[in-house]
């Protein structure tokens, strides 16, 4: 969502929707973890309002563990940091104490071996594939050995979480992460800057099954 248009908020929830989009990633920033500032709970749950789509909230702030209770009535998945200022391991507890799933993401200057000691705790892996902050950046093809090993981790230790990509995908890119082990992809620029949102994410989805 963060590529949407935040002046016709609801039409452009509407345009994911009947294009066909699964869920809206709603990318939180609070200035200081990232060099950029998105929109906080209140404008999640005006977006909630305007749908039937489940939330991914992916909380790119410097305290989740403070802030994640403001999100969680309007959210389906809570997606934190391993590199925030928190105890990464209660604060996964705590939000899916909530009833929400739970997401740990890392960024692309972070080594894969962060995450390992909270991979038997998620539902959900997100791998960045920019550095994070702003929309419409290029694809960073030095993360897709993170993809990889992510995915040989989950199938070595018997685990579930899903793998998610976020940042540059494309027609182009979307296939070299499937290939690697994704299964979960974020589009933002792709999806909303295009003429036809449905076209776009047809593309995407038909390039990765003919890639595999």
């Amino acid at each position: 969502m963060l590529a949407s248009d935040f002046s016709h908020i609801e039409a452009e929830v509407k345009r994911a929707e009947n294009s066909g989009a699964d869920w809206l990633h709603m990318d939180v920033m609070d200035g200081h973890f990232v060099d950029n500032i998105s929109f906080g709970p209140a404008f999640v749950a005006a977006v909630k309002k305007c749908t039937h789509l489940p939330l991914d909230v992916h909380l790119m702030i410097s305290h989740p563990d403070h802030y994640f209770s403001r999100f969680v009535a309007h959210a389906r998945n809570v997606t934190i940091h391993v590199e925030a200022k928190h105890d990464v391991a209660s604060t996964l507890f705590n939000i899916r104490k909530h009833g929400c799933t739970v997401g740990l993401s890392f960024n692309p200057a972070t080594p894969f071996e962060r995450v390992i000691p909270f991979l038997n705790q998620i539902d959900l892996l997100l791998v960045m594939t920019v550095v994070p902050g702003f929309g419409g950046q290029s694809f960073m093809p030095e993360t897709l050995s993170k993809v990889e090993a992510a995915a040989e981790f989950r199938s070595q230790h018997g685990l579930s979480y899903r793998i998610e990509v976020d940042g540059g995908i494309n027609t182009q890119t979307a296939p070299q992460t499937v290939e690697r082990g994704a299964d979960t992809l974020v589009v933002g620029t792709f999806a909303f800057g295009a003429n036809d949102m449905g076209a776009a994410i047809r593309s995407a989805r038909e390039a990765c099954a003919i890639s595999t």
